[in-house]
């Protein structure tokens, strides 16, 4: 079996999926901060979700997904602005990062992220 690394996004403020969503994924080691504050981290690819707020592919598969360390970056405010949604200046959330280990590279890693203006939860699916 080979392994995947995936994601969706649900917009709980509407009780919708988070599609249009500009995501990025980075590979990282442990020793390095968070991409976007200064770390070296590797961009790996930039995508958004469609209409059901998932990739059309998944992020990564087969010997793609390697193990180690991972972020990925949800750009909430401007999901939210693009709804007209107001926001707050700065927003509360401006990006979501989500940095997450992949220990087993055979296995599929799912990490959905539950979305509002004010709050996020995520969680390793299946």
């Amino acid at each position: 079996m080979m392994g995947a690394l995936t994601t969706h996004v649900l917009d709980t403020a509407s009780g919708k999926p988070g599609a249009g969503m500009r995501v990025e994924l980075y590979r990282v080691s442990s020793n390095e901060p968070a991409a976007g504050i200064g770390g070296s981290s590797q961009h790996l690819l930039t995508v958004h979700t469609n209409g059901d707020g998932r990739t059309d592919q998944p992020l990564l598969a087969g010997g793609a997904l390697e193990r180690g360390e991972y972020e990925l970056v949800f750009h909430a405010a401007d999901y939210f602005s693009g709804r007209g949604v107001s926001l707050a200046d700065p927003p509360f959330l401006r990006q979501v990062v989500i940095r997450f280990g992949v220990a087993d590279p055979s296995q599929h890693y799912h990490v959905p992220l539950l979305l509002s203006p004010f709050a996020y939860s995520t969680y390793r699916g299946s």
